[in-house]
């Protein structure tokens, strides 16, 4: 009966002109063109970087429920799923679910968050019906952006108006949650329009939109991260009062207390909510675009666009978040000529309604009662119960019963009536609220020397130079809200915008040689950022081709990451721990007088482990005191001095070599291979660090062992570890008779090693070995058309700050039939994403993602 529905509900359909002829795909490799990978136009092959592409017929031929969701399946390419509405892509290893290291382009526009610092899916981006083509650059390109692409970028073009004029309609339906008992089937749906129309010879605009509706992955792991929290008194699993399950909330460190009862030191946590009792998992997205295109001349176009972007959705960083009325809005003016391109871009972000999901569960804990008297509640229950001859372990599940007794329950109004408060308050030391307002102000250009070299008297020596020139200037602009961002700056009202800059360049130098066998490049780069000096960034790479459709090329380059408006200047009351930026200007005087909470955790433990081997039974509150400070002054030796002081900018050298050939009569055999190796240093990570409430030094101690009479931060900072990291790729396409595509690729990321290292660099997270497995044909029986794709990744371990263990190994098999009704302007297609509805979870702490299928429909005239 489930697959009947799915072969009922999960509709998708897409509605273009027939394929070309097989004739026309012969020799694409040989005429396929990128710009991503050196800013101007340049043969696929001939790429002195790696650089993968999906074009037109890639795109039709993707099994993928949309053009972002087919990224994943290129070569060395990861992507993680926060959410149904929020993928991260990133590639050559060290992924999180808010990728700052790894840039997303619309037609050359960083469409980000602004505060974030990194893009929230594709909720700015394109819509399947004006996506062009896509060209993803794994490994660093900051040389040439300065984005904070020290991983990658990837850059979508869209439709150009004068060249595809006409109305397109696209209407998905589909479904998901198929066998997940907790939820049941859920409907997906998605229209999309676009028209474009050329008003006069000059003139051309075009409009999209776009609206899509259904129900998220949910996050439900119940895994205990504190397993051992109560070993010391034989308090494991179940009886554990310590428990915090993964995606609960309200059970954290913060949130747990150290109860001595009947002479035992335990660790007992609050109740906490599960993910799923505070969240709306029904997803929501509306977004918009238009563009006015002048051409003042032939090769010259002025372009005005227009983009806006409001949604509902689950967003994670640190913790989970809800997106609620979430909006983002950008206005792009960019001049394109055969010599100059320029673009200037706003982007303005309104976080609306959304809210953190432990912060709303511990404060709902907390109004219900606060920790001093749930504390008191339960340690009267476990006496109460000890007394009348409970076992331990049965009295401290008595005593959570007694201290819980009126707490709000999930599904009740009085529970509604708490989220919706504390939704609202913008503190989340009692609320939930997040609140931001951000803005982005870039403006860049870039001069082809060489083009102008070429139209006058150096025309002879510039046909073999390349010669490129460009400049851009950042600025973000911060409303302050008083919790999340404050102004830091010195005599300046907190509540005063904030603002935050970079200024850099570029220049590119090319030569041809050996007629034009050999091309050699050199770039140097140079950035400055407010708050720190001047970076420089140099590319050197080599290409020589022994003929126009085998080469080989070699690379070599260096790139920073500058802290993002997050790291550097965030200022958040959190679960009575205040996060603050790594900027000297927002941390001064905290490093110096810090001590790691690692090391203060395990004080505190040990402390806990010797009271309860050392008090006497029916102790007197004087023996205890005897006993807790005896614990003291045999464990400080634990405590540890924080090492780390203010952020400095992220570092990375690359060297890369690759091979690339189209082979066979045509090129019909497409062979792409790379390897590299990366060398970072100065991670930008948090770390955890408490200061004492003293200046005595020989306090410290006493201080340290209780959570109220200690300052607790966490910090962003920079690892002290220095990184290596190696791996590479292969991969094959081939063009087999009466149109079938077939290709495979694979891809091997490992880390090398650490040296000194700390633990404090950022988790890896990322598969050994991944590989993709393709075949499709649009037209494989007159116009019925499909096309298949199966992913498979090993496991790895996942290493964040909500939580670290081993991601297991998953397979999905994504899959697509189509029709296309020339006559009528129509395309058909039925297909899924992990169609075999196998549920994995592809980062920890995330959401189990199972089968989403869908049937599309669209009309193109």
């Amino acid at each position: 009966m489930a697959w009947a529905a799915v072969l009922v509900l999960p509709l998708t359909a897409r509605g273009q002109a027939p394929a070309p002829p097989d004739t026309a795909r012969q020799q694409v490799a040989l005429k396929e063109v990128v710009v991503a990978a050196s800013k101007v136009e340049e043969s696929f092959l001939q790429s002195p970087v790696t650089v993968e592409k999906l074009n037109a017929r890639a795109l039709r031929l993707t099994p993928a429920p949309s053009f972002f969701d087919a990224i994943e399946h290129l070569k060395g390419v990861q992507v993680i799923t926060p959410s149904l509405g929020f993928k991260v892509l990133n590639a050559r290893g060290f992924t999180n679910t808010t990728n700052v290291r790894f840039a997303q382009l619309v037609d050359g526009i960083d469409n980000q968050a602004p505060h974030i610092g990194g893009p929230i899916g594709n909720v700015l981006g394109p819509s399947d019906l004006d996506i062009k083509s896509v060209e993803i650059v794994p490994g660093t390109a900051a040389a040439l952006y300065g984005l904070n692409a020290i991983n990658g970028l990837a850059d979508f073009q869209t439709k150009n108006p004068f060249s595809s004029e006409g109305l397109s309609v696209q209407q998905k339906t589909g479904v998901n949650h198929l066998g997940d008992p907790a939820r049941g089937a859920r409907l997906f749906t998605e229209t999309s329009l676009r028209y474009a129309k050329v008003l006069r010879p000059k003139l051309a605009f075009k409009a999209n939109a776009t609206y899509l509706r259904g129900y998220d992955w949910a996050a439900n792991d119940q895994t205990d991260i504190n397993p051992r929290g109560n070993a010391s008194v034989g308090l494991l699993g179940a009886e554990n009062p310590a428990r915090d399950p993964v995606n609960s909330y309200g059970n954290e460190s913060s949130d747990r207390s150290v109860l001595n009862l009947g002479g035992k030191n335990y660790q007992v946590a609050r109740t906490g909510y599960d993910e799923t009792a505070v969240v709306d998992y029904h997803l929501k997205t509306l977004k918009t675009d238009a563009a006015l295109h002048y051409r003042l001349r032939p090769g010259t176009e002025l372009a005005y666009t227009y983009r806006l972007a409001a949604f509902d959705n689950v967003y994670q960083r640190s913790n989970r978040f809800q997106l609620q009325h979430y909006r983002l809005q950008q206005h792009a003016l960019q001049l394109t000529t055969a010599v100059v391109q320029a673009r200037a871009y706003l982007t303005q972000e309104n976080t609306g309604h959304s809210y953190n999901l432990r912060s709303a569960a511990e404060n709902i804990d907390r109004g219900f009662k606060p920790d001093a008297v749930w504390n008191r509640d339960y340690a009267a229950a476990w006496n109460a119960a000890t007394q009348a001859g409970q076992p331990v372990a049965q009295a401290h599940a008595t005593a959570r019963t007694a201290a819980d007794a009126g707490r709000p329950q999930p599904g009740t109004a009085a529970f509604e009536e708490r989220l919706a408060t504390v939704q609202a308050i913008n503190n989340w030391d009692v609320g939930a609220a997040l609140r931001v307002r951000a803005n982005l102000l870039h403006a860049e250009a870039q001069v082809n020397l060489a083009e102008t070299l070429r139209r006058g008297v150096w025309s002879r020596l510039s046909s073999k130079v390349d010669l490129l020139a460009g400049a851009d200037h950042r600025t973000y602009l911060v409303v302050p809200d008083g919790n999340y961002f404050i102004n830091p700056e010195k005599n300046r009202d907190p509540f005063s915008n904030l603002a935050y800059s970079k200024t850099g360049g570029f220049l590119q130098a090319g030569v041809r040689l050996a007629n034009e066998k050999i091309r050699l490049t050199a770039t140097l780069r140079a950035d400055k950022n407010d708050y720190f000096i001047t970076r420089f960034n140099p590319r050197l790479t080599a290409v020589y081709s022994p003929s126009a459709a085998v080469n080989f090329r070699l690379s070599y380059q260096s790139g920073y990451r500058f802290p993002s408006l997050f790291e550097g200047f965030s200022n958040v009351n959190s679960g009575q721990v205040k996060r603050i930026g790594g900027l000297r200007v927002m941390s001064d005087g905290v490093f110096e007088n810090s001590y790691l909470r690692t090391s203060i955790d395990a004080f505190v433990a040990a402390n806990s482990a010797y009271a309860n081997a050392n008090t006497p039974a029916n102790a007197t509150a004087a023996q205890k005191q005897a006993v807790q400070a005896q614990a003291i002054a045999q464990n400080r030796n634990l405590l540890v001095k924080g090492p780390y002081t203010y952020l400095r900018p992220e570092h990375i050298r690359s060297l890369e070599v690759g091979y690339k050939a189209a082979l066979l009569p045509g090129g019909q055999w497409l062979v792409d291979a790379d390897f590299y190796y990366n060398t970072y240093r100065n991670f930008i990570a948090q770390v955890e660090a408490y200061v004492p409430k003293t200046l005595n030094p020989d306090s410290t101690a006493i201080y340290l062992a209780s959570k109220a009479t200690q300052n607790r931060y966490r910090l962003w900072t920079n690892a002290q570890s220095q990184v290596y990291n190696y791996g590479g790729s292969l991969g094959l396409r081939y063009e087999l008779p009466r149109g079938y595509l077939a290709g495979a690729n694979t891809t091997f990321t490992r880390l090398d090693r650490t040296e000194s290292g700390d633990g404090l660099e950022d988790g890896f997270n990322t598969p050994c070995w991944a590989y993709n497995l393709s075949l499709g044909n649009e037209k494989a029986y007159r116009n019925l058309g499909f096309g298949l794709n199966y992913r498979w990744q090993q496991g790895y371990y996942s290493q964040t700050f909500l939580v670290s263990g081993n991601v297991a190994a998953y397979g999905t098999l994504d899959a697509q039939i189509s029709y296309t009704m020339p006559a009528q302007h129509l395309r058909y297609k039925l297909g899924g994403s992990n169609v075999l509805n196998h549920y994995y979870q592809s980062y920890l702490g995330g959401p189990s993602v199972g089968g989403l299928y869908y049937l599309s429909l669209t009309y193109e005239l």
